[in-house]
Parts: C-alpha cells; sequence; structure tokens
C-alpha cells in the first residue's frame, strides 16, 4: 500500500507504510500560519501511526567532516552511523595526543637543532653546553623535556628524550645500557598502570621513536652504532639519520648511504619499516612511498636561523660558497623526515609500538610471572561463593573510592 504526501514544495510523495518519513523536513519548516501548523502536525502524528519515524538530523557539529552534508544526500535516507568516523575525530582532538621522541647519537651532530626545526619551537632552551674535561666524566644520563604544541585546534603533547653524554667516552662499552633501561622502565611503568583498577587516565610515556644519528664522517656504521642500534631494535622503532649532511658531496652521500644500508642488513638489525601501500593507492602515492623508503638514512641539515635569498625568507645555513637551505629537497631530506615523522606516519609509529613493541615486552612480563607462580608449591586455597562475594564487594568499594578521590583532586584544580 502506498499514501500520497504532500512535501515542503507543494509536491506530491508517495511512501509505504514500511518507510520512515523524515523529521527533517517538517522540523525545517514550523513557520506560517495556523491552519498551515495545525495541518502539517496533524500530517506528522498520523505518519507515526503508521510507520516508527527515523532519528532526525540536526546541523552536524563537524561541519565539513559530516558525510551527509552534501546537496546530492539532502533527499536521501540513512541511519547515521557514517558519523562513526566524525565521532571518533571529535573525540580525539577534544582528548588531545601525546607522542615520544628519543635522539641519540655522540654530541655534536646537531640532534637538538633539528628537534627545534621539525617542530618549531625551542625545546631546549635552558641546556648548558659542556667543556671537553667535563664531558670526559660524564656518563649518558636520561632527561626528558616535554612541551604542548597546538595547531589548528589539535593538541599535541610532545615529549623529546635526549640521550647527552652517548658516545663521549674514550670507553663506550654497554654505553647503550641507560638507553636500554630507560625504554624498559616506559614499558614497565605502563604495564603495571594498564594492570592496576584505575585504567582511564593512563599516560602513555612508551618512546614511539628513536632518531639515531650517524656521523657523516668516516666510512660506515661505527661500532658503537652497530652495538646501540642492534640492543634498541627489538625495543623501539628506529629512524637511522645522517647528521650534517652538507659536509659531503652528492656522490659521497649516495656512496654513505647506500653503506649504511649494507651494514645495517648485514648485521641483522630491523630498523623502522614504512607500511606498505594497498593495490588501489595512487600511483603518486607509491612513488612517493618509494622516495621515502630509498631516502633511509634521511640525510639532514638543522638550522633555525632565518636567512634571505631574494626576497624570501627561509631557514639555512650561510656558507662562503651560498646558502643550505633546510626545507630544500635538493639540499637535505629534511622535508621527507618531517612528513613522515609528523604528517603521514605518526600514527603508525604509535601503532608499532603498541602492537608490537609493548605486546612482545607484556608477553614476555607475563610468561615469567607464569613461570614464577608455578615454579612455587604452594597449595591453592579453592574461595567458596561467600569469599568471593565479599573480594568483590571490596573492589567495588575501592573503585568508588579512586572514583570520588579523583573528582575531589579534579574540583580543586578547577578552583585554582
Amino acid at each position: 500500500m502506498h499514501v500520497m504526501d504532500k512535501d515542503l514544495g507543494g509536491r506530491t510523495r508517495s511512501h509505504s507504510p514500511d518507510t520512515p518519513t523524515f523529521m527533517r523536513r517538517v522540523r525545517r519548516n514550523l513557520q506560517g500560519s495556523e491552519p498551515d501548523l495545525l495541518h502539517r502536525c496533524h500530517f506528522t502524528s498520523q505518519s507515526s501511526l503508521e510507520s516508527p519515524l527515523s532519528p532526525s538530523r540536526a546541523k552536524s557539529p563537524w561541519s565539513r567532516l559530516d558525510p551527509y552534508d552534501s546537496p546530492e544526500d539532502q533527499d536521501k535516507e540513512y541511519v547515521g552511523f557514517a558519523t562513526l568516523p566524525s565521532q571518533v575525530h571529535r573525540k580525539s582532538v577534544k582528548k588531545g595526543f601525546a607522542f615520544t621522541l628519543m635522539v641519540a647519537g655522540e654530541s655534536g651532530l646537531g640532534k637538538s637543532t633539528l628537534v627545534n626545526s621539525l617542530f618549531l619551537t625551542d625545546v631546549f632552551k635552558d641546556r648548558t653546553l659542556l667543556n671537553a674535561e667535563e664531558r670526559i666524566s660524564k656518563t649518558v644520563e636520561i632527561t626528558k623535556h616535554t612541551v604542548g604544541i597546538e595547531e589548528k585546534g589539535v593538541k599535541l603533547k610532545l615529549t623529546i628524550v635526549d640521550t647527552p653524554g652517548f658516545g663521549d667516552a674514550v670507553n663506550n662499552t654497554e654505553s647503550w645500557k641507560p638507553v636500554l633501561d630507560f625504554v624498559d622502565h616506559q614499558f614497565e611503568k605502563y604495564f603495571r598502570d594498564e594492570s592496576g583498577l584505575n585504567r582511564r587516565n593512563i599516560q602513555d610515556n612508551r618512546v614511539h621513536c628513536c632518531l639515531y644519528f650517524i656521523s657523516p664522517y668516516g666510512h660506515g656504521l661505527r661500532p658503537v652504532d652497530v652495538e646501540f642500534m642492534r640492543a634498541l631494535h627489538e625495543k623501539v622503532n628506529l629512524v637511522p639519520v645522517l647528521g650534517k649532511a652538507d659536509c659531503l658531496t652528492p656522490l659521497e652521500l649516495s656512496q654513505k648511504k647506500t653503506k649504511i644500508r649494507e651494514e645495517i642488513q648485514r648485521f641483522g638489525i630491523n630498523i623502522y619499516q614504512f607500511p606498505e601501500c594497498d593495490s588501489d593507492t595512487d600511483d603518486d602515492i607509491k612513488i612517493q612511498d618509494q622516495d621515502l623508503k630509498d631516502s633511509v638514512p634521511f640525510a639532514v641539515v638543522g638550522s633555525n636561523i632565518l636567512v634571505e635569498i631574494k626576497g624570501r625568507r627561509v631557514r639555512g645555513r650561510v656558507y662562503p660558497w651560498g646558502v643550505v637551505e633546510v626545507e630544500n629537497p635538493a639540499h637535505s631530506d629534511f622535508l621527507k623526515l618531517r612528513n613522515m615523522l609528523v604528517r603521514t606516519h605518526m600514527q603508525d609509529l604509535k601503532d608499532v609500538t603498541q602492537e608490537t613493541h609493548y605486546e612482545n615486552y607484556r608477553s614476555e612480563c607475563i610468561r615469567n610471572m607464569t613461570r614464577m607462580v608455578s615454579s612455587t608449591d604452594l597449595p591453592l586455597v579453592p574461595l567458596d561463593d561467600e569469599t568471593e562475594r565479599l573480594i568483590w564487594e571490596k573492589d567495588e568499594e575501592l573503585l568508588r573510592m579512586q572514583e570520588m578521590l579523583q573528582r575531589i583532586q579534579d574540583q580543586m584544580q578547577h578552583g585554582n
């Protein structure tokens, strides 16, 4: 059976009793004469008796992210679950993002300058440089710098982990040990928080990426480079970087990259692997992705000084023979590294950390705990129903107390 109704423009529109009627057409035109309003109200009530109404679609809070906000979709009927990506996007933007980047390598390769150039901020403004005598007695330490960055309404909590003192000693035997202990400690802390009672506000301080700086001098990787990367390649996403690449000619740079890639493969070092493109990916994206893979290790030049060249101001380094532009693809791989690290692969770096490195650490911890429990000869005492009920009630009470404490702390913070 079909029912003929008049729409807002006076046109007749047929629908079956099983077809839901749009509330959007009625809500948009609740202005007019009283008889017309009564007629429309009667029309809505009569249709509601015949078939259930679909939920009305109000103005989208996501503006251009609304998948239904197009002229060709105005007269079509949808359930509405296509807005799920928009809901996730809005929730993620409201919560903010966190990313932890570690920079490692010997002193003087431009690590601090590159980080400041990547994120357009002065992360190491309070750093003091040590002289040669102080660096001799200085051991490897771990320093963390946290800065909040906001761009187009998206907030990023950026944590930079620096390793001053690495590679500066005469004897660098196991100089990578403090770095490895720091990475394991972050995994352990996250594992404890994840296994606790209150898992709502877990701070993710795991190292998501490690930029390891390789010296442009010499004929490839040094023994300390090999030992460091072999010790950490199963714990963190390693991205090799060739620092101060402006001291090499194009031919020397190409030969250096080829030799470093060969040595990385020969020593069995697992660096960060870029995800493969899908079969339906555009050819341009595939070419860019392959170009990104061929650029490893990234030959970079960092500078925070603005130089004027032909009426435009760029960041670069001034030499007697000319200017090296940091963001010029013909001069360095800085743009490729920044796009990979920030624009295209930041989430993938976090996913690999969660799904591969952390899962390996977590499974190892669980195996060790199971082995320790199975090795003990303690008898297992069976619990009756009353004991289990009491334990459950105590857990619920403890959870309520923690939530109450959290609300009190939030009120105190808002009050201040």
